[in-house]
């Protein structure tokens, strides 16, 4: 198998070349999320049907079964996200709300030594991430798991899942540098050619008051379709270009 750092960047770049020629310009789904804090002893249900306008992240969602409607960026994700590329995220949750903001940016393409058949073996490095295969990674479907070198502050990928079919992650999760418990765990499949979120869980320590606890929100996306036209006369127009955070 070949270095397991360069195994990491043909894969994110082969999903970076797949999620910007495959954007859907609209998407419905159902979520349903689950919101659960074990040491208060609480949890509490927050379902909604979403139709988002992709490109801009505007959503009309609506409360289930009969609740009120709201204009605003999808809850509590939008379902079509490449988490290996630059963003920008936050993140509260308690049993009154969950608020999580997201600022897309551009995916990340990197520098991979081209092929050359004269070459016996390829020895990559990555002063980011430390990278290594799992236990159970094969050739047909890669399973790598990644640390942060002192060099990373924030956000990094640190378990990846390769689709055997596919190609690209069927499961990633991000972590945070810093010491912070949170976590970010996203399962994909590729529904009518677009690759998209099925189901993802949040989790955090938050802290109110006098009291830290651990919030896990944990989110289904079910009934997914990608309209040719706004399915809400409120997402028609043309949208705002995607925006990229800040280095």
């Amino acid at each position: 198998m070949i270095p397991a750092d360069l195994a990491l960047a043909l894969l994110i770049n082969r999903t970076s070349d797949y999620y910007q020629a495959n954007p859907p310009t609209y998407m419905t789904y159902t979520e349903r999320t689950h919101v659960t804090a074990a040491g208060l002893g609480r949890a509490q249900d927050i379902n909604r049907s979403v139709a988002v306008r992709v490109a801009d992240n505007v959503a009309v969602m609506r409360d289930l079964p009969d609740g009120g409607t709201r204009v605003g960026e999808a809850f509590p994700i939008i379902a079509y996200f490449d988490p290996l590329s630059a963003f920008q995220f936050s993140y509260f949750a308690n049993l009154k709300r969950v608020d999580i903001t997201l600022q897309r940016g551009q995916p990340i393409v990197l520098q991979t030594p081209p092929p050359d058949p004269s070459v016996n073996a390829v020895v990559a490095y990555n002063s980011f991430w430390n990278t290594r295969y799992a236990a159970d990674s094969t050739d047909a479907a890669i399973h790598l798991l990644v640390d942060p070198t002192p060099r990373v502050k924030g956000f990094y990928p640190s378990d990846v899942v390769e689709d055997a079919q596919s190609h690209l992650p069927s499961h990633i999760e991000i972590r945070v540098t810093g010491g912070d418990d949170e976590v970010i765990s996203l399962d994909y499949h590729v529904i009518g050619g677009h690759w998209v979120i099925t189901h993802g869980t949040f989790s955090a320590t938050e802290h109110a008051v006098f009291l830290t606890f651990k919030v896990v929100a944990d989110v289904t996306f079910s009934d997914i379709a990608f309209p040719t036209e706004a399915p809400d006369p409120r997402l028609a127009g043309t949208p705002l270009p995607s925006s990229a955070p800040s280095p």
